[in-house]
């Protein structure tokens, strides 16, 4: 009897065996859950930085689509001197006409606004605004709410570029001064907050259709940036009727 308890007891654990065990048990379920949560963070930064890219990405080509189809069409009309508006643009808002993209439109061309507007952060954001051309009073107050483009801006602007008399382009403007004509080229500038953790590349936009814009050329001469001759004056001219249609 007295040899069969010695080995029951020397099968079993002290105390202080069964303590140590569970003391490593639970530094190795810290160490996996520290592991696991590691990982979630990881994929979580990652999932948001692919989020970030792609609305920087689809704000890119939707700026860069809807500039570079604006049209010389006439929203409005200047009463001091009598002149169509086809254009209107500073540092921080445009507004122009151009087709929205098919998923948008009910069809026929719309008067569009770009806008860098403060947020209650300090910062800036991108807004979107349109309204079909049939029917646009610029005196009234669209119906249609802005839509955000973009956020976590710190600052942004816009920039023109146009042909001189003799063809030659410009040095980029701050601000639009004839609104009887569109520009040749947009370039839009954005510059992200820190925390946004992504850049903004510059886009300099060309107009497909920049024929509002085109001075009259001298006979032989050719347009440089947009490849035509003699012709320029009358594109313009024809520009000019559609806009008062």
């Amino acid at each position: 009897m007295s040899g069969a308890g010695a080995s029951s007891r020397a099968q079993g654990f002290t105390l202080l065996e069964v303590m140590l065990a569970i003391l490593l048990l639970a530094l190795l379920l810290a160490g996996t859950y520290g592991a696991i949560r590691t990982a979630v963070n990881a994929m979580h930064s990652g999932e948001a930085a692919i989020d970030r890219t792609n609305r920087v990405r689809v704000a890119q080509e939707f700026l860069r689509r809807q500039i570079s189809r604006i049209m010389p069409l006439s929203f409005g009309t200047d009463e001091s001197t009598n002149t169509n508006i086809v254009f209107e643009g500073d540092g921080k808002f445009m507004r122009f006409v151009a087709p929205m993209p098919g998923y948008l439109s009910k069809g026929g061309p719309y008067v569009q606004t770009l806008e860098f507007a403060g947020n209650r952060s300090g910062g800036r954001q991108l807004m979107f605004g349109n309204e079909m051309l049939n029917g646009f009073d610029p005196e009234e107050k669209s119906g249609n709410e802005p839509v955000l483009l973009l956020d976590q801006i710190a600052d942004g602007h816009f920039e023109y570029r146009t042909l001189d008399e003799n063809g030659e382009l410009t040095d980029w403007l701050d601000d639009w001064e004839d609104p009887s004509v569109t520009p040749v080229m947009v370039r839009v500038v954005v510059r992200m907050r820190a925390d946004a953790h992504i850049e903004f590349p510059e886009m300099d936009i060309p107009l497909m259709l920049d024929v509002g814009a085109m001075r009259i050329a001298r006979p032989g001469q050719t347009l440089r940036g947009v490849g035509l001759q003699n012709g320029a004056g009358g594109m313009r001219s024809r520009s000019r009727l559609g806009g008062r249609q």
